[in-house]
């Protein structure tokens, strides 16, 4: 008798936790992806492989960016992010604070019309 007693608070709890878990599953809020461009002008890069692969390989480990692209020759890096997750003015904020914040400065390159 005791064993069919715990056996059945066994199950009970099982139920429970398991009915708990996809309650908080169905409440996820999905929020769509604003994928925009951005270009940043950087001055302050000296060299390919320490500044501007530096700044790439940062730049693509940012939460909310989806790639990023730093050409040294024209100091210009190309960034794809989530809009709603990041800001150009964070982008440029980050950017800045690369190495201490001492060496970069990030502008925004306005689109051509």
């Amino acid at each position: 008798m005791k064993f069919f007693k715990i056996l059945t608070l066994l199950v009970f709890i099982i139920t429970a936790l398991s009915a708990c878990k996809e309650k908080k599953a169905d409440k996820k809020e999905v929020i769509a992806i604003k994928t925009e461009t951005a270009s940043f002008h950087i001055s302050g890069m000296t060299c390919e492989i320490g500044c501007a692969k530096t700044i790439q390989s940062k730049l693509s480990k940012k939460e909310g960016v989806s790639s990023a692209k730093v050409v040294f020759s024209d100091s210009i890096a190309t960034v794809k992010f989530d809009a709603n997750q990041i800001s150009k003015k964070e982008l440029i904020s980050f950017i800045d604070g690369i190495a201490g914040g001492d060496l970069y400065k990030a502008s925004e390159l306005q689109a051509e019309k």
